[in-house]
């Protein structure tokens, strides 16, 4: 005998209670729901409570069109580093080398087409493919020699550190060509009739909003036909029209200004990407799988050395491409690139509702985790906040978003 697990409707009220019971009924049912998802949600109310409290504090200045395309240009490769350590850490491991990695293909692209002349897409695909051979590696050992990760990134943190220094010689090179420049700070051309927007990127936007509505409510349905339980819809409307509001503000404000950046249109395919890899892929529930019960995964038949594997070499190729963008920004690769950007990719996997334990995280969540480090900095930065304070403070929320993951484990006795 099954039993409906979504008909989660309160039970009438008792005659005499007065005319407040509905409205209380309808109030501690929103109460309810949110509790049940406070990991999925409590990001994202802290990344608006955070703009808008910056927003005030900056007299505006936060929300700027100029401030907003380079919120998304600055923070770009923490999210694309962010997207992949997400998987890691579901998968129940670490790894600490992305920062070095970024800088080594970096430097391998200025070696390649600044000295030796290399078509800019071809010297992209080259250090794609150094960047993925350099995470297949670390995986190698890591899935099918047994050596844990965090050593085997730790040394993969030293390595591909010195290999920088080897290239680059310990000086900075560039400049790099101009197509290659666009990968960084590149905009989308301007097409149309004069409208005073960038039209490309307001068409964009509309397209994201339908594509965003859709999806939820094909995801809602589908969760409704395995009986699985969803929130109630209350809250569901709510949360869709949040989004769509916040879509549709970020598209005015970048329509105001030069457009979408070429790298936003990047890190946009590969949330959608990695999303239904994660959601509705074999491979991604298996990430899953080995990272919540692993001795449970490998009865199930899961290959676990052979998912791990595939993380590592994953990692290793985004943070190729993390490299490209950010070399790609400054024209330059530089010895010291790269330097702490493992932590930040962490911070924001952790921040963004990743588990320390494994088995838990989504795509969508490290994204959140690395807009609340971005807007943090972005927002300390015009109030002339000094970078220390601004370590202190970025160290006390990776603290409280962690501190709150144990506490919200324990409160539910998971």
């Amino acid at each position: 005998m099954s039993t409906d697990v979504t008909d989660k409707s309160p039970a009438a009220a008792p005659p005499g209670k007065g005319g407040g019971a509905a409205g209380t009924g309808l109030l501690q049912l929103v109460l309810d729901g949110l509790r049940r998802n406070m990991r999925q949600y409590g990001m994202l109310l802290a990344l608006g409570l955070i703009v808008a409290v910056f927003a005030v504090w900056t007299d505006g200045d936060l929300l700027l069109p100029r401030n907003v395309s380079n919120l998304v240009l600055q923070n770009s490769y923490v999210l694309v580093l962010a997207i992949g350590m997400m998987l890691v850490i579901i998968a129940g491991h670490i790894d600490l080398s992305v920062g070095s990695v970024t800088a080594f293909v970096g430097a391998f692209a200025a070696v390649l087409t600044v000295e030796h002349h290399v078509p800019w897409p071809v010297a992209v695909v080259l250090c794609l493919a150094a960047g993925a051979l350099a995470g297949a590696a670390q995986g190698f050992f890591i899935a099918y020699l047994g050596i844990p990760s965090f050593i085997v990134t730790l040394a993969g943190m030293l390595i591909f550190r010195g290999f920088t220094e080897i290239l680059l010689q310990g000086q900075t090179l560039g400049p790099f060509p101009d197509g290659l420049q666009k990968i960084g700070n590149g905009f989308l051309p301007e097409a149309g009739p004069n409208t005073n927007y960038h039209n490309i990127t307001l068409l964009l936007g509309l397209a994201l909003i339908v594509f965003v509505v859709v999806q939820e409510f094909r995801d809602r349905g589908r969760q409704q036909e395995f009986s699985l339980e969803v929130v109630p819809r209350n809250i569901f409307l709510l949360k869709l029209v949040a989004i769509v509001a916040a879509i549709l503000v970020v598209t005015m404000l970048l329509a105001s200004y030069k457009g979408a950046p070429i790298v936003l249109l990047v890190l946009g395919a590969l949330v959608v990407g990695y999303g239904y890899v994660m959601r509705n892929s074999v491979f991604g529930r298996h990430i899953y799988a080995i990272g919540g019960n692993l001795p449970a995964a490998k009865l199930s038949g899961v290959k676990d050395k052979k998912v791990t594997f595939f993380v590592f070499l994953n990692m290793g190729a985004l943070a190729a491409l993390a490299g490209l963008a950010i070399a790609a920004r400054l024209n330059a690769a530089s010895p010291k690139a790269g330097l702490n950007y493992e932590l930040e990719a962490i911070a924001s996997a952790f921040i963004g509702g990743a588990s320390m334990s494994g088995g838990v995280g989504t795509v969508l969540g490290a994204i959140i985790g690395g807009l609340v480090l971005g807007v943090l900095n972005n927002g300390m930065n015009l109030l002339s906040v000094g970078t220390d304070w601004q370590q202190v403070i970025k160290g006390f929320a990776l603290l409280a978003a962690v501190g709150f993951d144990v506490w919200n484990k324990r409160k539910s006795g998971s």
